[in-house]
């Protein structure tokens, strides 16, 4: 478990960078010199200070709008910013979160950067943690990097610390910055350790399942070079086959709360209950949830959440993804019954009822009723013709019922950002792709076999397990695509998903009708912050924009 160390760490460009990764330090310090770095306890905190820029992204509302809205995945809620599901004009240069991603990542980028530079220099510290510190950074920067190339294409590339102030900046091609990532990814392959006794630092495994899905990207783009999903696969397996992970028996207690540290993750995010050093805290729980206190017989409380009606599943995500009578990852994402927790007489449905404490308050049924059935109904109930983009499912890996009170915002688990359900997936598409498709069954049948209903008896969930496996002939890239959705529903890794396999537009066109009307090509990149352009000398002609915006 990583120590929290609350620490402002001052470079010569004026950078402030706050470390925070697990407990609070008691010798903590609120402000120091940039000569601080250049110590060993400096150099370390500016590596732990580049795992707090993870937190820019995971456990936010930016990186929702940045991943999840406007796909075939999710829309915008009645509360969100309809934007990025819109694909309006407003989705342009001067867009907030587009500026707040590019700094946020570079600054993490500089922090980086001074720790892998110095690290040379710095004496008085064991040489084999202080290579293992250097392989962090660089697996660290080489996901800021991978971030950034995904969503912006060209992106500026620097490998040294930035001191004073800048001017001059150019867009370096995708083919270099993937060298980049790969180069500072095989470091961490070699350097790191295969485990640690510091929850949420990295480590080997880690950096080799971020490896493959660099090349699984890279692999689909123009940057492409030969052998590249076979890199992707083979890195994969070795995830799967060489270490202690394996796939949890229930997939739903992969995110149940307090087991976050369970052994499916690889890497997560760190957060933590110490409300000194968990600054806005993972706010993922509060994006998926709807307004239910709103409805009658409920009010807020903390198991069912805080809603703030960012991100509505499409009707595509609601109906037709999942098989509802195999599948079991339905259920288990996605909350559709709510119990009275506000008892006494309510109308509902046009009718007056006295409801109980646990009596059935809402309800969202996979099919279809009329407005007779549900006018017969003592609760609210919500077919999928009825839900709307204020009243909707909701997704409940990010619960958080351990915060302090039911209003708290600030969530407290941790972001799992690698997992072994991923990364069978990872190499079932590598392998496909690479025109192996019976080498990739058992990989994706693991994952389906995994999600089966558990039936009434033990045959009956073997049958089930049975049922959900699928042949060599069906596999294909959308089926690849609609496994990743029920397996990693929600999980910040849509948008890129569609990018990467070359469907984004088509099957946002045919599943997210709201998004369909504006989507182009164009949109699988962001455009460049106008903030940037303006800031670089020779502005648009040395940092051009992406096309179209």
């Amino acid at each position: 478990m990583i120590k929290k160390i609350y620490i402002a760490i001052i470079l010569s460009t004026g950078l402030c960078i706050t470390a925070c990764q697990k407990e609070l330090n008691e010798d903590s310090r609120s402000e120091v010199t940039d000569n601080y770095i250049s110590t060993p306890a400096g150099f370390q905190d500016a590596v732990e200070a580049g795992y707090s820029y993870l937190r820019s992204f995971y456990g936010t509302e930016l990186g929702g709008n940045l991943s999840l809205q406007g796909t075939d995945e999710f829309t915008s809620g009645s509360d969100a910013d309809k934007d990025y599901n819109t694909y309006s004009s407003n989705l342009n240069p001067t867009k907030g979160n587009i500026n707040t991603v590019w700094t946020s990542f570079y600054q993490a980028i500089n922090t980086c950067n001074a720790a892998i530079n110095r690290a040379p220099d710095i004496t008085g510290i064991d040489a084999t943690l202080k290579n293992t510190r250097v392989a962090e950074a660089r697996f660290l920067r080489a996901e800021f990097y991978f971030m950034l190339v995904q969503m912006f294409g060209p992106v500026s590339l620097s490998l040294t610390e930035t001191q004073g102030v800048v001017t001059t900046a150019s867009r370096a091609p995708v083919a270099d910055v993937y060298n980049v990532i790969i180069d500072d990814l095989n470091f961490a392959v070699q350097n790191l350790p295969v485990t640690s006794a510091d929850f949420g630092r990295a480590i080997k495994p880690a950096a080799e399942h971020l490896l493959a899905k660099v090349y699984l990207t890279r692999a689909g783009g123009a940057a492409a070079q030969s052998g590249d999903y076979a890199k992707a696969a083979e890195l994969a397996k070795t995830v799967i086959e060489k270490y202690s992970f394996r796939l949890l028996d229930d997939f739903a207690s992969v995110f149940t709360s307090g087991n976050e540290k369970n052994n499916e993750v690889i890497f997560s995010v760190q957060y933590s209950t110490n409300v000194l050093t968990n600054g806005d805290g993972n706010q993922s729980h509060l994006f998926f949830v709807f307004s239910y206190d709103q409805l009658p017989g409920m009010q807020r409380d903390l198991a069912n959440g805080r809603g703030y009606k960012r991100f509505k599943p499409t009707t595509f995500n609601l109906t037709t993804l999942y098989d509802h009578q195999l599948d079991g990852r339905w259920d288990k994402s996605f909350k559709r019954v709510y119990y009275c927790n506000k008892p006494g007489t309510v109308t509902v449905n046009g009718h007056s009822v006295k409801m109980a404490s646990g009596d059935t308050a809402v309800y969202f049924p996979d099919n279809d009723l009329t407005d007779a059935q549900i006018a017969l109904k003592s609760y609210s109930v919500y077919p999928p013709r009825k839900v709307t983009d204020a009243i909707y499912p909701t997704l409940t890996k990010f619960l958080d019922p351990l915060r302090t009170d039911a209003a708290a915002t600030q969530g407290t688990r941790d972001y799992i950002l690698f997992r072994l359900g991923e990364t069978y997936l990872i190499a079932a598409e590598a392998l496909l792709m690479s025109g192996h498709p019976d080498e990739a069954l058992p990989y994706i049948n693991a994952v389906r076999r995994r999600a089966a209903k558990t039936g009434s008896t033990a045959d009956q969930t073997l049958a089930n397990k049975a049922a959900m496996e699928i042949t060599a002939a069906q596999l294909n890239i959308d089926l690849i695509l609609d496994e990743r959705s029920r397996e990693l529903n929600g999980e910040n890794m849509r948008w890129f998903d569609l990018v990467r396999t070359g469907k984004l537009v088509e099957r946002v066109k045919k599943y997210n009708s709201i998004s369909a009307a504006n989507i182009k090509d164009y949109h699988a990149l962001r455009p460049i912050p106008q903030t940037q352009i303006d800031r670089t000398d020779g502005g648009n002609t040395a940092f051009p924009q992406n096309s179209g915006y």
